[in-house]
């Protein structure tokens, strides 16, 4: 077994569940909503941005471009009309909704799309690798990790370096307060989903070009996404991305000894993590 091929084929692969994580990172951390429906979400970008990339011969790449915004009005129009709601001292009802949230993706998508597997052309960019030293590198893989950063980077100078991010991290402290100081809590947690959303889109386009994609497998990316948040530390952007490569890095070394073990891999690793650091690498909310 190569190791060092083996270990950045992992860190590579901890950019898309970094992806993956972010939104639901932020949002928790802004307004401690657990959002069941994140991976049916990422699922129904991906089909939105097949269907612009297959109906306008678009580049994918472009494709997103015209996702991005439509997901963040979906997010926006999903959090002020139903999600505002349910928001309160009792977690539950939100769990309640998202779930049925899920459920419901789920079933449209397979009605609409059925259960046939698809996946987002890419041309040449599927086969595409470059070359460092002796290793060969995914060119869509790389990208993948460089969004990956990207992403996290421009939440920190959001949240840290604008108007905006000072009105998240104070509805995050307080709400009600802040709602005295002039800012509207409802209306701050539909940009903050918004934005949740738009990072899905670049998710959704980098899931759908690397792997094929159905409308059942929402669970299972939600399942990746919940295990880098908590690794890294709950609200913990950065933390969100070690949490990532660690649970990527754990799956390319486990299917690299076996390739039943892959999953199974992520998981312990998961598991390991919460019993020596419960409350993850970086444990931290938005403030």
């Amino acid at each position: 077994m190569n190791w060092a091929d083996t270990i950045l084929q992992g860190i590579l692969l901890g950019g898309l569940y970094a992806l993956f994580a972010a939104g639901l990172s932020l949002v928790f951390g802004i307004m401690r909503l657990v959002n069941l429906a994140h991976g049916d979400l990422i699922v129904l970008a991906a089909y939105l941005i097949l269907v612009l990339v297959d109906t306008l011969h678009l580049n994918p790449f472009v494709a997103l471009v015209i996702a991005m915004p439509i997901m963040f009005g979906i997010g926006w129009l999903l959090q002020t009309y139903v999600l505002n709601r349910t928001l309160g001292p009792d977690i539950l009802p939100p769990l309640l909704v998202t779930f049925g949230l899920s459920v419901v993706l789920q079933n449209g998508l397979l009605q609409v799309y059925s259960a046939d597997s698809r996946r987002i052309p890419s041309g040449y960019l599927d086969t595409a690798s470059i070359s460092i030293g002796s290793l060969h590198v995914g060119v869509m893989p790389l990208l993948t990790f460089l969004s990956a950063v990207a992403v996290i980077l421009i939440l920190n100078r959001l949240l840290y370096a604008t108007e905006l991010g000072r009105a998240f991290r104070a509805t995050s402290d307080d709400a009600v307060t802040a709602g005295l100081m002039g800012i509207q809590p409802n209306r701050t947690f539909a940009i903050a989903t918004g934005i949740a959303m738009t990072i899905v889109a670049v998710a959704a386009l980098y899931l759908g070009t690397r792997s094929n994609f159905d409308p059942t497998i929402g669970p299972a990316r939600l399942i990746y996404a919940f295990e880098a948040v908590i690794m890294g530390g709950l609200g913990s952007l950065w933390g969100t991305l070690i949490g990532g490569i660690v649970l990527g890095m754990a799956q390319t070394i486990g299917g690299a000894i076996n390739p039943e073990w892959q999953i199974l891999a992520g998981h312990i690793a998961f598991v390991l993590v919460l019993l020596f650091r419960p409350r993850g690498f970086f444990p931290r909310a938005v403030d």
